[in-house]
């Protein structure tokens, strides 16, 4: 039992440095205001959710983020960490709850899609009544500041209520999809380093291949 949570703890450890590594490999895209860009930090929580459990992929999102402050240290008085770790929570734990359900390449998609869908609108609700506020505070500047960047990307953009539903959902729909696409081929190539010693036992594949 020692040896078998020790060896969770060190698969957990690596893939929350991973994930650390590509919080620093962001770039924006053109169709949305500056502030809102993508990383594929997820990507590693996602595959120790699928192979460990949703717990690991939430301490996966934890560890990241806390490494992200000890190493870079915080821009935005800790409001972007907590809002990482809690958006990547949301969209971890969706998926990996429906996975375990029945582990198969039909539930892991459809795990993938829904997480998707789930953290977008959590994130569309949670920016709009608790996030932007906290950056305003954070940043000293008004929200309507965040609204200005969004309209010169989109002049449709006239008040917060239309910067989460024109460019903070679209984004996280669009970024949970291309985590999406890139976790599914790369799942089944790593499954079998990260799931435990008694499941390739047991059953000598993983259960992405059925």
């Amino acid at each position: 039992m020692k040896q078998t949570n020790l060896n969770k703890m060190i698969k957990i450890s690596l893939l929350s440095v991973m994930a650390f590594i590509l919080m620093f490999l962001e770039f924006p895209l053109p169709i949305f205001p500056s502030f809102l860009q993508i990383d594929l930090s997820d990507l590693p929580a996602l595959l120790g959710t699928f192979a460990l459990g949703p717990v690991a992929g939430v301490f996966i999102e934890l560890f990241k983020n806390v490494l992200h402050i000890v190493f870079k240290g915080t821009q935005t008085g800790f409001v972007g960490e907590f809002a990482n770790f809690l958006v990547g929570s949301i969209f971890v734990v969706t998926a990996g709850i429906l996975y375990r359900i029945k582990k198969s390449r039909k539930t892991a998609v459809l795990g993938l899609l829904t997480g998707t869908v789930i953290m977008s609108l959590c994130a569309s609700v949670l920016n709009y009544a608790v996030l932007l506020p906290l950056y305003a505070k954070a940043f000293k500047a008004p929200i309507e500041a965040f609204v200005g960047m969004g309209a010169a990307i989109n002049s449709n953009i006239r008040s917060v209520k239309d910067l989460v539903l024109l460019s903070i959902l679209p984004f996280n729909l669009l970024k949970g999809i291309i985590v999406s696409l890139i976790t599914f081929p790369i799942y089944k190539n790593v499954s079998p380093m990260l799931h435990n010693e008694e499941i390739l036992k047991d059953n000598g594949k993983s259960a992405w291949n059925n």
